[in-house]
């Protein structure tokens, strides 16, 4: 990958709780954009420490507050237009690699005012709902099955 650019390999955090409550957050360059945690890999880190740098990052959430659980499911979506100079020319993929993080109850994210603005606990399918991105809103409605099936 050229130097600057971020790889077209992210991670997707929910963060919810067992009581089937997501935390959205919403993104601070597209007012109304809410979504999930998310974030780029970097150099050669493990993707499960993907997720851990970005809840740390995005929320202030270390990982030894909940369970972080690799899902084991990945999306490949095609980028934004309006974010691909971020990655190097040509690129227009990213391949998304889905973690559930369980919390114990609803906390406050301590949130980076560059990258968000606000964060709101929804019910699970109303979280469904309100997110921008297709493929989190299909990992939120998994977390409805998964919770279902428990």
């Amino acid at each position: 990958m050229m130097a600057g650019y971020k790889q077209p390999v992210s991670v997707l955090v929910l963060i919810h709780t067992a009581a089937g409550r997501v935390l959205l957050i919403e993104r601070a360059d597209r007012q109304g954009f809410w979504q999930s945690v998310t974030g780029s890999h970097e150099a050669d880190e493990a993707l499960p420490d993907t997720a851990r740098r970005e809840l740390m990052e995005e929320t202030g959430f270390a990982a030894s507050a909940g369970v972080l659980d690799n899902w084991q499911q990945h999306n490949v979506y095609e980028i934004y237009p309006h974010w691909r100079h971020r990655y190097a020319p040509g690129v227009t993929h990213n391949t998304e690699h889905v973690f559930g993080f369980c919390l114990p109850g609803e906390l406050s994210p301590l949130l980076n005012p560059r990258e968000h603005t606000a964060f709101e606990w929804l019910d699970w399918q109303e979280a469904a709902c309100r997110v921008f991105s297709p493929s989190n809103a299909a990992a939120i409605r998994e977390l409805g099955r998964r919770l279902a099936s428990t």
